[in-house]
């Protein structure tokens, strides 16, 4: 079955096939980039890489208006089953996986930081391999460039890195994680919401398609990409 990629800004996305519905990282409520409002979205799950509010911000109102499952570390999910009432979680760590409705996830490590909105702790940052009809997913949250990634390449479908640089991975070192992690597709993310983050994704393609073997897809927000 043919999974619709959707980015609705930012480190935002948007996966759907049939009838599951995930979303990741939701930062829609004063994100400059965003292609919709919190409020139009309806999905069956919701991952969380971390708890920096340009990830989390609109996770809890999503998951108690539609009652969706969210996915995240322990520390985030505890804190939004305590804090706003989140009926439905499940927490993870760093190297575990869960079997869910559409498939498996596994939380990946990233190197990056993750204190909560309010100033909580957040545990530890990670990324999602996800799998979803017999389709591999890697999305790596924010994270710096790591050699481990050379062991997440096993049949890699779509990878989704950042590509911002400041904050994240830049555009040279993402090509490089590209090359060690040999997807099919490549999808950029985290760039271009706020100038200190801006970046020339075209150029960015352009070396990925010079060096890797990956099919490069940049996508404006609000735009999709369907992998068949």
């Amino acid at each position: 079955m043919a999974i619709q990629f959707r980015w609705l800004g930012h480190s935002t996305w948007w996966l759907e096939s049939g009838e599951h519905r995930i979303l990741i990282d939701p930062f829609l409520t004063g994100n400059p980039a965003a292609a919709c409002s919190a409020e139009e979205l309806s999905p069956t799950h919701i991952l969380v890489s971390h708890g920096h509010a340009d990830h989390i911000t609109d996770a809890a109102p999503i998951a108690l208006r539609s009652g969706a499952t969210v996915i995240a570390n322990y520390e985030i999910a505890t804190w939004l089953a305590d804090k706003y009432g989140v009926a439905h979680t499940v927490g993870m760590n760093l190297g575990g996986s869960v079997n869910l409705p559409f498939g498996r996830v596994e939380m990946t490590i990233a190197w990056h930081s993750s204190q909560l909105p309010d100033g909580s702790y957040g545990g530890n940052p990670g990324g999602f391999l996800i799998e979803l009809d017999k389709q591999r997913i890697y999305f790596a949250g924010d994270t710096a460039l790591f050699s481990d990634m050379q062991l997440l390449a096993d049949r890699l479908d779509v990878a989704i890195l950042p590509i911002g640089d400041l904050f994240t991975m830049g555009p040279e070192q993402s090509v490089k994680a590209v090359e060690w992690l040999e997807p099919r597709v490549v999808l950029p993310m985290h760039y271009n919401t706020w100038p200190p983050i801006n970046q020339d994704p075209q150029r960015w393609a352009e070396l990925v398609a010079q060096r890797c073997s990956a099919r490069p897809v940049v996508l404006q927000s609000g735009d999709s990409f369907t992998l068949e």
